[in-house]
């Protein structure tokens, strides 16, 4: 070989190499709450980078990957209200659509093992392809949003941060959001406090506390006031909608009117209430569990079939409890917000 030849490939290996050291990411480490379960999404397939949740960030506040660019991820999960939505019972996509579900808050996603009120999606890296492509929210095509990303020399240049390529793919492009909705912990509310004996409580607090284990722990288990599990609540069909549940999911009959147990954190600003948003207030959340369940209703889950009975004091005293579930620090988190 010429030596000038291998010379000159020398060179260009100690460019290249000094290129790619220039676009090396910044690991990013969430830090996760003590005590707390192992987390479901492990990020063994997606390591999680300052880069990749930049992307993801803009990608989530970008209506542009809508059909008609009038509809992003934001426009359905507000961060200043849980990231769920406050206008609608239920949500609305492009052209003004209604779905026929209240659109889910994306809180401690990196727990749950499946998405959406019927379970219908079990990773997070995959979660965004339904918005996207539902009629009633999106009606895009991922074929279009890549044309679209691919177009555009601001986002070819975040992709190749990210990833190194700037060549937006499907697979980047749903690993980048899932960066940044994972990264969406909150973990610092009264309660969380409290139980780091950083607080006190009220009595009234505590009585709501006392009152919320006795009655609503069962399916909304501490500390993430979820379950990664399917119920029915008693609920009578909204025959606007004549939503099946879970059951649309998986054809099984006993399937039938379940959803899934939603978190209760930050619930204070999360309503309107149930899959189809159909309380706006926690006094009517609790007037249902008190007195609005059917207990002969053959779906209704078996924790429910014990009637639960609560003054009315009482249920002031469990609202100041729910109260306490609200994180400030998460909800106006500039690192969560629109990216400027």
């Amino acid at each position: 070989m010429n030596k000038w030849f291998f010379t000159l490939l020398i060179a260009l290996g100690v460019m290249l190499a000094s290129f790619r050291l220039a676009i090396d990411t910044n690991p990013l480490i969430l830090e996760l709450p003590d005590k707390w379960p192992t987390p479901v999404y492990t990020f063994a397939t997606n390591p999680l980078t300052e880069e990749g949740f930049q992307l993801g960030r803009k990608l989530f506040y970008d209506p542009n990957l809508s059909r008609d660019q009038t509809i992003s991820c934001a426009s359905c999960h507000l961060q200043y209200t849980g990231f769920t939505h406050v206008d609608h019972n239920v949500s609305h996509g492009i052209e003004g659509r209604k779905g026929t579900r209240n659109a889910p808050a994306l809180i401690n996603l990196i727990w749950n093992s499946s998405f959406h009120w019927d379970g219908g999606v079990n990773n997070l890296e995959v979660q965004p392809i339904n918005p996207i492509q539902h009629p009633a929210e999106m009606d895009n095509t991922l074929a279009a949003v890549l044309e679209y990303l691919n177009e555009s020399k601001e986002y070819k240049a975040l992709f190749y941060a990210a990833f190194g390529d700037s060549t937006a793919s499907s697979k980047q492009l749903l690993k980048s959001i899932a960066q940044f909705t994972s990264s969406l912990i909150s973990s610092n509310s009264k309660y969380d406090q409290y139980i780091r004996k950083e607080v006190d409580f009220t009595k009234q607090e505590k009585n709501g506390l006392k009152l919320f284990r006795k009655n609503c722990a069962a399916c909304h288990k501490e500390p993430l006031f979820n379950m990664n599990d399917f119920a029915s609540n008693g609920l009578t069909m909204d025959t606007a909608y004549n939503d099946v549940g879970r059951y649309a999911i998986s054809q099984i009959g006993t399937d039938s009117l379940q959803f899934r147990v939603p978190t209760l954190r930050n619930i204070e600003y999360t309503f309107p209430y149930m899959h189809d948003g159909r309380f706006r207030k926690l006094k009517e959340v609790l007037n249902h569990y008190t007195d609005g369940i059917e207990t002969d209703n053959p779906y209704l889950s078996k924790k429910l079939r014990n009637k639960i009975v609560l003054s009315p004091e009482e249920k002031k005293d469990l609202i100041a409890f729910l109260h306490t579930l609200t994180d400030r620090e998460f909800l106006y988190n500039r690192r969560f917000s629109f990216p400027r």
